[in-house]
């Protein structure tokens, strides 16, 4: 059986249902290759969104916990495995004997506690869940998209599917089609619906734990049936869910038809978008993790992390590791200043319930951008994104529709806000967001002045526009 027959069989596929028109249109042929894929354009609804809510769910939703060693990028790599604060690799930290969480499953849960013995605790807590009510609070927030964990390492599917697990008996999915769900209640508050699936690692294929970045490449699944496998998944979701964003994660085997797949994606999805995350020369956005780009970036880009430590929900991160309001706001706004997206997470508990802390954050970040959010959604960069270091206040800017956007990421001194490398045209007008009126301002040198005043002030940082867009200077 060839794995084009093995895909059709696993989903009741008819032969050629699947990807022939852009196949054979618009990609010469059926043998589609990066230099025309690499034609298309990256969907202007992703360059305008700005904000998605990315979401770890699943089992390690259940034991929900993970030591809070330190954010990402800065603990050292010889502890990252060992110590990793991510509770989403719950089982991998499980496997290595001796770890924090090692030590927690054993006095917790007892030595003959499977991780799988997690499902029907994750299942149960999934019954009542209510999809609207994430939708309605991401729509609050001011969120374009949401990205969902459909399948992470651990290899539980969010969705019922079709394929079979070869290293698993039995159902290896939730009880409830979490995907399809949150896919219509999302689509219903006007965002669209994106899917995250771990292509590069399946832990239901290996068994020896990852303890450094030489084991990461090492554990990845390589053979033919796993390939065939990964395909098969991939594909399901697009026929079944038509994702806004394919969200892969950690690289994809060799063997994968990634071409193909592509293809028949934007056959299916024409103004969907694909991430950098496959390990292959074409993809329409980068995505650095707990970190972002400090100068503008032609090609797209979107920084992913946590609202914590950890993707996945951890029970032990408190206020000392969540990031505080003013900190998330200017984090936003710096990213888009550069011309990235923020695709911001939140670890559910494993009913689908969200901690008080993360509900703070988003109805924080929700309320700033009511009042300063039209300088941030549809904008494009600037001439440049920031004001030269020590000179003048921590300034931000984007543009938009013939306007000028200036964040300051720090509250003004007085009353009076000079804004370095800028000249602006006599009759100018400039506000602050969220004022009932324009704002005095005056010219002096290659400094714009602006006059705040005592106007009512948002808490954190104030974003004020300049119309038309001025020189730089």
């Amino acid at each position: 059986m060839n794995r084009r027959t093995f895909h059709r069989r696993l989903l009741g596929v008819a032969a050629g249902s699947i990807g022939c028109n852009l196949l054979a249109h618009g990609l010469g042929g059926y043998e589609p290759n990066w230099d025309s894929l690499g034609a298309h354009r990256v969907p202007e609804w992703f360059s305008g969104a700005k904000l998605g809510i990315f979401i770890h769910w699943g089992l390690y939703s259940v034991p929900a916990w993970a030591p809070t060693s330190g954010e990402y990028g800065k603990l050292p790599a010889s502890r990252w495995f060992t110590e990793n604060p991510y509770a989403e690799w719950y089982l991998n930290s499980l496997r290595i004997a001796g770890s924090p969480t090692s030590k927690h499953h054993l006095e917790t849960y007892g030595k003959d506690f499977d991780y799988y013995d997690f499902m029907p605790m994750f299942n149960r807590g999934v019954e009542h869940w209510d999809p609207a009510v994430w939708a309605r609070l991401f729509h609050r927030v001011g969120a374009r998209y949401v990205v969902l964990t459909t399948k992470h390492h651990d290899g539980f599917t969010l969705w019922p599917s079709q394929v079979q697990n070869p290293k698993r008996a039995g159902r290896m999915s939730a009880s409830r089609d979490l995907v399809g769900n949150l896919a219509s209640a999302v689509r219903s508050e006007g965002m669209k619906m994106g899917l995250y699936y771990s292509g590069g690692l399946d832990w239901t294929f290996t068994t020896e734990p990852i303890l450094s970045r030489a084991d990461l490449r090492a554990r990845m699944p390589q053979s033919q049936e796993y390939a065939w496998y990964v395909d098969a998944h991939w594909r399901e979701l697009i026929e079944r869910y038509q994702p806004a964003v394919m969200w892969n994660d950690i690289g994809y085997p060799t063997a994968g038809e990634i071409p193909q797949l592509f293809a028949e994606y934007y056959n299916t999805v024409p103004d969907g978008a694909i991430n950098n995350r496959f390990g292959v020369p074409f993809s329409d956005y980068t995505t650095p993790e707990y970190s972002s780009y400090k100068t503008i970036v032609e090609k797209k880009w979107e920084a992913c992390r946590g609202l914590g430590f950890s993707f996945g929900y951890n029970q032990a991160e408190g206020p000392a590791q969540v990031i505080a309001p003013d900190k998330l706001i200017a984090l936003l706004i710096d990213i888009v200043s550069n011309n990235g997206n923020l695709l911001l997470n939140i670890g559910p508990k494993a009913d689908g319930s969200i901690s008080d802390i993360q509900l703070d954050r988003l109805q924080k970040l929700g309320d700033w951008l009511e009042v300063n959010g039209e300088g941030i959604f549809d904008s494009r960069p600037w001439a440049r994104p920031a004001s030269a270091p020590g000179v003048g206040p921590d300034v931000r800017y984007t543009q938009k529709a013939g306007a000028l956007y200036a964040y300051l990421l720090s509250p003004p001194m007085g009353e009076q806000v000079a804004l370095p490398g800028i000249t602006a045209a006599e009759g100018t007008a400039v506000r602050v967001l969220g004022a009932a009126a324009d704002s005095a301002w005056k010219q002096d040198d290659a400094s714009l002045v602006v006059n705040v005043g005592r106007i009512e002030r948002a808490p954190h940082a104030m974003g004020i526009r300049i119309t038309p867009i001025p020189k730089a200077v």
